[in-house]
């Protein structure tokens, strides 16, 4: 049996890894993607590497090369098998998939640092090609120094609106405006709570607004009636701004971003119980600071609390040093304070940025009746509605996926499942958390049909 599996080797499961490395653990990492790094610490492609600074910022690009160098430090102690899939959990046993091939992975102690991915709101014209996720878009940039556009608004709720702007103009690209949904009354309000828990965080924040104003960018805040237009692509977004203003701008893509939504189907599968935060509107794993879920089982990253590639990076450690503890083994006590303390700001920090940057999902009460909701199964809002206002119609949010297969696709629900809950409970007039959450199920992701179970021993 295997001491500890680590599912996920973005910060929090590539941090976790070195704690247990320089214990003397030889732990095994598993991840989806060719290297480690995750979704920020990405390492792009041999011939952009020279380009990290400018892509990232001075400062990013050091953090980046610094987890990474850590990383190679104690590969030799560490069984990292990438491109592998984990889609199950059953039974004490982690079920993972690399070409084709299903394999059991026993373990002592898993750690599930399954991260995060982007938070979507349904918006006319969201379909159309050219129109990218914020997290898509990053990806496409860091991995292969490829632009979604060359004439790219930015919208949505979210921090990184600015961040990717900044790194989109560095590489080259017109950003022709930032689309900021949160009003700017709702930021100054935000603002000590942020400058309480992390004012340097705060600070480089502000500089990235700074320099895109000073670049010439456009800023706008409190944007509503977001829709994007187009014949074969995306041709044009219009919008209103906070003082009522109609714009209509020329593009050829979008990036669209509201926040960011946990991964948690494999905590769900193991039978964590996950409860609704109200700051982030969503479901979470209840775990605790140490990111303990059960005995065996512990949660980092933002697959457990979004909080942000810092605050992954310290909660893998603490998940790291939870699992040694747990084994009995000496754990540096005013080591795991500190991170105690640290984590407690940046997720503080998070919980703020949540207001500052508010998940708009008063828009679906107002949402247009033709647009799609689910993308997997292209049902529409007006589909959903319907179900619910006929007579014994669901009230919850499985029930409306048997009824209307939205949530039913590829995604599981992972790109509809939030703001689906949320035009149910407008329509209904009820909370949000009553209308539940979609159940998981394995696979988690789409696997082969012909998918072939050998050994975990079988090379």
């Amino acid at each position: 049996m295997h001491s500890t599996v680590i599912v996920g080797a973005g910060p929090a499961g590539m941090a976790a890894a070195v704690v247990l490395a320089r214990a003397g653990e030889h732990p095994i990492i598993v991840d989806e993607a060719e290297q480690p790094g995750g979704q920020v610490w990405r390492k792009p492609a041999a011939p952009l590497q020279p380009a990290l600074a400018r892509i990232l910022g001075r400062a990013a690009a050091a953090e980046h090369e610094q987890a990474h160098a850590e990383f190679a430090s104690i590969a030799a102690s560490v069984d990292h098998r990438p491109r592998h899939l984990a889609w199950n959990l059953q039974g004490g046993e982690l079920f993972v998939i690399e070409h084709r091939r299903i394999r059991p992975l026993r373990y002592g102690a898993l750690l599930l640092a399954t991260g995060a991915t982007d938070r979507l709101l349904p918006v006319p014209g969201w379909t159309l090609p050219g129109v990218f996720s914020l997290g898509g878009a990053q990806t496409l940039l860091k991995d292969q120094g490829a632009l979604i556009g060359r004439r790219v608004v930015f919208a949505g709720a979210s921090p990184l609106l600015y961040l990717a702007a900044l790194q989109y103009k560095a590489m080259g690209a017109t950003v022709v405006a930032v689309l900021d949904t949160t009003a700017l009354p709702e930021k100054l309000r935000a603002t000590p709570a942020l400058a309480a828990a992390a004012p340097r965080v705060l600070a480089r924040g502000l500089s990235y607004m700074a320099r895109l104003r000073a670049g010439g960018v456009a800023i706008f805040h409190g944007v509503t009636a977001l829709g994007i237009e187009g014949q074969d692509y995306a041709e044009r977004v219009r919008f209103r701004c906070s003082r009522g203003a109609e714009h209509d701008l020329a593009v050829d893509a979008v990036a669209l971003g509201f926040g960011l939504r946990a991964e948690t189907q494999l905590l769900d599968l193991a039978g964590v119980p996950l409860a609704f935060d109200v700051d982030f509107r969503q479901w979470l794993p209840i775990v605790d600071g140490d990111g303990r879920a059960a005995p065996g089982l512990y949660a980092a990253g933002d697959g457990c609390t979004i909080g942000g590639a810092a605050a992954a990076a310290i909660s893998g450690r603490l998940a790291a040093y939870a699992i040694l503890a747990d084994r009995g083994v000496a754990v540096p006590a005013t080591e795991v304070a500190m991170l105690r303390a640290r984590l407690a700001r940046l997720r503080a920090f998070q919980r703020a940025l949540s207001r500052a940057f508010a998940w708009p999902a008063h828009w679906l009460a107002d949402a247009r009746d033709d647009t799609v909701l689910c993308r997997c199964e292209n049902v529409t809002v007006g589909v959903v509605r319907a179900a619910v206002a006929a007579p014994l119609g669901p009230r919850e949010v499985n029930r409306a996926k048997a009824l209307t297969r939205c949530g039913m696709g590829r995604c599981q629900a992972r790109f509809c499942g939030l703001a689906t809950a949320e035009l149910m409970a407008h329509a209904l007039a009820a909370p949000v958390a009553t209308m539940g959450r979609h159940r998981s199920q394995a696979p988690v992701k789409p696997i082969p049909l012909d998918a072939t179970l050998v050994d975990e021993d079988t090379p």
